[in-house]
């Protein structure tokens, strides 16, 4: 299979400043089922959100988004075996034979499912499942892949919104420097080690049903055009949509949940009141009322680790474009290093041993030397986020309490026993 990644063809933009433009790829034969499997962090929930607000649009121009909802998590999650989000009920077989009936639904039209969860899948057979209960041949793989530059400290705040307690500079340090790679978070690099993500699903379709997508966060609108064209959707039909409940964590409010995440779990609280109050609660409702500010501190990546992502996407890059797979855009984005950040709260400590997961190449040590920067939670935020919480418990229908004295019983205790009450109180509401 020919690749398109080594001298791209470009369509001149007349904005000044704009990025050029890389000429749009040939539809895909009608009928063809395009499964996009993200992973985290490319751009998945923008796409997801266009395709579905114009649903009825695309279905005009022959082109069918037979999800019920913007992303079908729970059926992506559910065929995986992966249990979902801290504390959320797990999604069932249930969940994947209903997305199955309405991909199947749209009959011989071309149709479009979307969900980064599916690069979670665990190995060949869940694989061959999925592209088998979806159309089998008539299914190709399209991957959207960034910088991991670019994605690591979104990918870190995220996990914080699911309980993470480990602070960013530590957490670069176990997923770079500390064999085998995988604490705190195993799933980081199954998603994104994009070279044998590809590889997995490559064993699966073959190289000829699949296309790599190098988002190129300098043109907006970029992936946008592409979804339009292998869908053979007339241009601009894709636009994107506002969504603030998926917006990104500052550092303040990611500081800010890491700290309770740690009382949370110190406290031994269940994890469906985390679920309920914490991430349903005081997160959803602080994404939703409070706009960054363009001062407010950033989570900024110190030099030894994007030095580290850089290198690492070089060789993905590299194994990528071996596979024979066609490649949509610039691939020397994966591999090139940004313009180092300036220091955040943390500044930059000395890290151990350099070494980089599945290279055998050395960095030289990079040691920071700007003084930490204190972090600062705006009381408005803080003020919502405490709203959220409160917001959802009063939802829940008050009864007399009990009784008792407690002036005896240890303050950890009487923490759990709130908990599991308030729980109980949110389950039956």
């Amino acid at each position: 299979m020919e690749i398109d990644c080594s001298t791209p063809d470009v369509t001149p933009d007349m904005t000044a400043g704009a990025a050029p433009r890389t000429a749009a790829p040939a539809p895909l034969p009608v009928g063809t089922r395009l499964l996009h499997i993200g992973p985290h962090k490319t751009g998945t929930t923008s796409i997801q959100s266009a395709l579905f607000a114009a649903k009825d649009a695309m279905a005009a121009h022959g082109a069918d988004f037979p999800a019920h909802s913007r992303h079908p998590m729970e059926a992506a999650l559910a065929v995986c075996a992966r249990p979902g989000m801290i504390g959320d009920t797990r999604p069932t077989e249930g969940h994947w034979h209903r997305l199955v009936e309405r991909v199947r639904a749209t009959g011989k039209r071309t149709s479009v499912v979307s969900s980064e969860f599916f690069a979670d899948a665990q190995d060949d057979e869940t694989i061959a499942r999925i592209v088998d209960d979806l159309g089998g041949d008539r299914v190709h793989v399209l991957v959207t892949l960034r910088p991991l530059a670019k994605i690591m400290p979104s990918q870190w705040q995220q996990y914080v919104q699911n309980g993470l307690r480990m602070g960013y500079e530590d957490w670069l340090t176990h997923m770079l420097r500390k064999a085998p790679y995988e604490k705190p978070n195993p799933s980081f690099w199954r998603r994104h080690r994009h070279d044998r993500l590809v590889e997995r699903w490559v064993r699966v379709v073959g190289a000829e049903n699949l296309t790599v997508v190098v988002v190129d966060d300098g043109d907006r609108g970029g992936l946008m055009r592409t979804f339009e064209a292998l869908l053979g959707l007339p241009a601009g039909l894709l636009v994107p949509a506002p969504d603030t409940a998926n917006r990104s964590l500052t550092l303040a409010e990611t500081e800010m949940l890491r700290k309770l995440n740690k009382e949370f779990r110190g406290n031994g609280l269940p994890d469906e009141l985390y679920s309920k109050l914490v991430r349903g609660g005081a997160v959803m409702h602080m994404k939703n009322t409070c706009r960054p500010a363009p001062g407010d501190a950033r989570i900024t990546t110190p030099e030894w680790a994007l030095e580290a992502a850089a290198g690492i996407g070089a060789e993905m890059s590299e194994r990528i474009a071996a596979m024979g797979v066609r490649v949509l855009g610039d691939p020397a984005l994966l591999s090139a290093v940004p313009a180092p950040q300036k220091p955040g709260p943390a500044g930059e400590k000395p890290a151990p041993e350099n070494l980089v997961p599945d290279s055998e190449s050395a960095l030289p040590d990079r040691r920071g030397s700007a003084e930490p920067v204190p972090v600062r939670i705006d009381p408005e935020v803080a003020a919502q986020a405490l709203y959220g919480v409160l917001a959802v418990a009063a939802a829940a229908p008050a009864r007399p309490a009990a009784v008792r004295s407690v002036h005896q019983t240890p303050s950890r205790e009487l923490v759990r026993v709130l908990g599991h009450r308030v729980l109980k109180r949110l389950g039956r509401a």
